[in-house]
């Protein structure tokens, strides 16, 4: 006797009110019932951004629609030949402050490095004395060096003098403004060559003597090169600094950049508009400093990582690009023809 279960019935087929059959279930598409991504939503970097796009326009529009800026007594005294010659003695100053800082530096910071103790104790003393005191004290001390040494002589210490010299003839407003201003910068050039070399592997100067390389030799060929990748960034911004710290030179009546701007508004008597002007040419040639100086730092950086860091002109190819896809494929989904629909 066969129970129930052992009973097989044939199945039955439900008609739709067409009378079509039903349809067996169609396998799911791949993704079908996958979750929807939606990107997260920074409503307030939105929002900063916006209220940092309002201030900067808000003090924009103040610069230009107020009229005690005087622009076109800027534009007029921009190029003028009193301001250019002034900045021409800017641009002078600050090269060759920097060259000789940092020749004079680069050997403080390898006695500050010796074993020698009094090569150590007196590179230590220099940098501790130039880097305790003000640029403006060191340079009115420099300026008035007559009052102490009235002449200054060359010859044999405690025995006659050679050649002698007298300190009103010699320290000028300009040879002045020089002096105090290498002194100053070799302090700290000492110390950012020092941070330099100090930044280098140890493991690097013991596989050169392991060589047999002098002392010397390994410093100039393998640890100076290296330890540019600390050196150049920070040198760059003492070249940036030593370019705004020339100003002060204008108390020694040096004409640079500010100083003649200063003259002519003694004139004048528009204040305003000429301090723009010194404040534009020093915006302008900072600028271009700090490109080049991007562009020493990315030379410097060769070998260190895999991909050197893009250029300004790269990054903004590569967002120019990234924004031409975007449009291509929001235009070729625009003009894709919709397919499917109702029949």
């Amino acid at each position: 006797m066969a129970t129930r279960s052992d009973v097989t019935t044939p199945s039955t087929v439900t008609a739709d009110p067409v009378g079509t059959p039903d349809a067996p279930d169609a396998p799911d598409a791949p993704g079908a019932h996958l979750p929807r991504i939606v990107p997260r939503r920074h409503t307030g970097r939105w929002v900063a951004a916006a209220g940092a796009l309002l201030v900067f326009a808000m003090v924009l529009d103040s610069v230009v629609r107020n009229d005690a800026f005087q622009w076109g007594v800027v534009g007029r005294y921009f190029t003028t030949g009193a301001v250019l010659d002034g900045l021409l003695l800017t641009l002078w100053l600050t090269a060759a402050v920097m060259v000789l800082g940092f020749l004079l530096g680069t050997p403080l910071a390898v006695m500050r490095l010796s074993v020698n103790p009094v090569l150590r104790t007196l590179s230590w003393g220099f940098v501790w004395i130039f880097r305790s005191t003000p640029l403006l004290v060191q340079l009115l001390f420099w300026f008035n060096i007559g009052a102490l040494y009235p002449t200054l002589g060359l010859g044999v210490p405690f025995g006659p003098e050679f050649v002698t010299v007298k300190t009103v003839d010699l320290f000028g407003p300009t040879l002045t403004a020089v002096v105090g201003l290498t002194l100053h910068e070799a302090a700290y050039a000492a110390e950012v060559v020092r941070g330099g070399i100090l930044s280098v592997d140890a493991g690097q100067t013991e596989a050169a003597q392991a060589l047999g390389l002098s002392r010397r030799r390994t410093l100039r060929r393998i640890v100076i090169p290296q330890a540019m990748r600390s050196i150049v960034p920070t040198a760059g911004n003492m070249l940036i600094g030593t370019l705004k710290g020339t100003s002060i030179v204008s108390v020694l009546a040096v004409h640079d950049l500010l100083y003649s701007v200063q003259l002519v508004y003694n004139q004048t008597y528009q204040v305003i508009p000429l301090l723009l002007v010194a404040t534009l040419w020093y915006i302008a040639v900072t600028t271009v400093l700090s490109v080049g100086q991007f562009y020493v730092e990315r030379h410097y950086a060769r070998g260190t990582s895999r991909a050197l860091p893009p250029t300004p002109v790269r990054r903004l190819r590569e967002r120019l690009g990234a924004v031409r896809s975007r449009l291509s494929a929001a235009t070729a989904a625009d003009a894709r023809p919709v397919t499917g629909g109702d029949q």
